[in-house]
């Protein structure tokens, strides 16, 4: 099985205009938008999940099995909306056949998360993601025209 490329990075590359489309693999799942849905973490929530768990563990906490994550998924379409919507672009969007293996929904369990979890999962797809690319793909092109000038 080849792996599967993160959405919110295909989305902002897509708004980047770093690739020319972006696929929904499926639109035919039980779910409200017929898109897959996935609990997507933002990554600093994911480092201070780490973060708690070494010092709870530190602190002489019993090993325990937790999820990363917020209980609740954003549909294939709703990550792509708030990339169009932070980002201004409206970029291309084709849908394409369901991909083998692909589960309707993947949420984490929150019977068992801390409450840090909830810290950023609104900018989980939004201006984080779209701030970062922006300022890579800009200081990447800049780097490559002050290198291409000196030869």
């Amino acid at each position: 099985m080849l792996p599967v490329p993160h959405l919110v990075k295909v989305a902002v590359k897509a708004a980047l205009g770093l690739r020319s489309k972006l696929d929904i693999y499926g639109t035919d799942y039980p779910t409200p938008d017929g898109t897959c849905i996935r609990d997507y973490i933002h990554v600093s929530d994911l480092v201070r999940a780490h973060s708690d768990a070494l010092r709870y563990l530190r602190g002489g906490g019993a090993l325990v099995t937790l999820n990363c994550g917020y209980g609740h998924g954003f549909s294939v379409r709703e990550v792509i909306e708030m990339v169009k919507q932070v980002s201004g672009v409206d970029f291309g969007v084709e849908i394409a056949p369901r991909r083998p293996g692909d589960l309707a929904q993947i949420v984490a369990a929150s019977d068992k998360r801390g409450s840090w979890m909830l810290q950023l999962a609104d900018d989980i797809a939004g201006g984080d993601a779209w701030r970062r690319a922006r300022k890579h793909y800009y200081c990447r092109n800049k780097r490559e025209k002050i290198l291409r000038s000196r030869h």
